[in-house]
């Protein structure tokens, strides 16, 4: 067993409602705490002067902090594409001078760039893209990682991606969840319409994801430039049928997305940028999560999720990253929390609370999010004795210790 202490604060978002609005003085700091790790698990919370002195002459190795340190739980990302080829700076760099998506795209641009470039790439490629950006994503306190598909929209190289994924997620301290996200747009190269793409994806491909156990989970970006409402149904049906959970990209230019997600009863629907009052109703009365893609919005410049609305109507809100190489390039959790937060006037545990315990439950992940007896020993530990230190700084302060499954991962002042 180990003994982690002391820090001056624990913020272990435990007792904390999975949906609605959460008000600072809701969470529970535990002032002087250590805590006590069993394998990959948390054993006990406590007061540290106390677990110490129970420590002595038990098999306890004592990992003793010098200064100030406060805790909260390892950060879950339940929304990226970090498995990619190529970049897409030059869409970046037309968008900002004024050019349309259209535009962008004609100009050989847009979703299908990246598919190219993800075609042209190898596996090995792909798996040291991965490590790369999850190897970031743990210096900034993220110890679980959604990763999908998506970009290379054929069997064959949509079997690459998460053949790559689940490669690159056997080398890694970092937990990566993998979705399949073959009904991201409609391939350019494809001979037949969309209908027919589909029911080959949901004929040739989920079958083998089921069998190679690759993915628990399907996704489909639901839009007027990517796949209707109607088209999706029967992927869905199939989808479900063999036993797979559904997520969905909803309502980011227009809405229709997130009433297939509650009709299917997906565990989340992410983006909502376009999210009215009524979609707002819906979801709320749901089981869904809501997760909001700030990253997204300020790679575009377009408005943000509607999360305080959200919350407000007694939703659950996860914030995720999107981190990807067109519309979310930056793919850092913590700062678009923070921006969110301000635009979006969330309090700081709500920040928190979706991208720790509201992030694992868009993945259906009840081991992690929370500091608490049984939970996985995932930490994100902050030089300061105030934890509101951490979002004031929107994202420039940065954990100095990474704990994940009860093992020091990442230690700042030995990198």
């Amino acid at each position: 067993m180990k003994l982690i202490g002391p820090f001056k604060q624990i913020v272990p978002m435990r007792g904390l409602a999975l949906k609605g609005a959460i008000s600072d003085n809701q969470l529970e700091i535990i002032k002087d705490g250590g805590i006590l790790i069993e394998n990959d698990k948390i054993r006990a919370i406590g007061n540290f002067p106390k677990m110490i002195a129970g420590a002595k002459g038990n098999a306890i190795e004592v990992h003793q902090l010098s200064g100030d340190h406060t805790c909260l739980p390892g950060f879950v990302d339940a929304h990226t594409h970090i498995c990619y080829g190529g970049s897409r700076a030059n869409d970046y760099a037309m968008r900002n001078s004024g050019k349309t998506y259209l535009e962008i795209s004609k100009a050989g641009g847009g979703i299908w760039d990246t598919v190219t470039q993800t075609r042209k790439a190898t596996k090995e490629a792909l798996v040291k893209g991965i490590i790369k950006r999850a190897k970031r994503h743990l210096t900034n306190g993220v110890t679980t990682i959604e990763v999908k598909s998506g970009y290379g929209l054929s069997v064959t190289e949509e079997l690459k991606m998460l053949y790559a994924i689940k490669q690159a997620d056997q080398t890694l301290a970092t937990d990566l969840v993998t979705t399949c996200l073959a009904a991201h747009m409609f391939p350019r190269d494809y001979n037949g319409n969309p209908e027919e793409y589909l029911e080959e994806m949901a004929t040739n491909l989920l079958p083998i994801l089921k069998e190679e156990n690759l993915t628990d989970r399907i996704d489909a970006f639901i839009e007027e430039g990517a796949f209707t409402p109607e088209f999706i149904e029967p992927y869905f049906n199939k989808a479900q049928e063999l036993g797979f959970d559904i997520t969905v990209h909803a309502d980011q230019f227009s809405t229709g997305g997130s009433e297939v997600a509650i009709r299917h009863n997906a565990i989340s629907a992410d983006h909502l940028e376009a999210s009215t009052d009524r979609e707002i109703s819906l979801l709320a009365n749901s089981d869904v999560v809501s997760v909001a893609l700030p990253g997204a919005s300020i790679g575009l410049g377009c408005a943000f999720t509607p999360a305080r609305k959200l919350l407000d109507a007694g939703g659950a809100l996860a914030i995720a990253s999107d981190h990807n190489p067109g519309s979310a390039p930056m793919g850092d959790l913590l700062t678009q929390a923070a921006i969110l937060g301000t635009f979006q006037k969330l309090s700081n545990a709500e920040v928190l609370a979706g991208i720790t315990f509201r992030a694992a439950a868009a993945l259906k992940l009840w081991d992690r999010g929370k500091l608490d007896e049984g939970f996985l020993a995932d930490l994100s530990i902050f030089h300061t004795n105030d934890y509101k230190e951490v979002l004031y700084n929107q994202g420039n302060f940065k954990p100095c210790m990474v704990w994940k499954k009860g093992e020091l991962v990442y230690d700042k002042h030995k990198h």
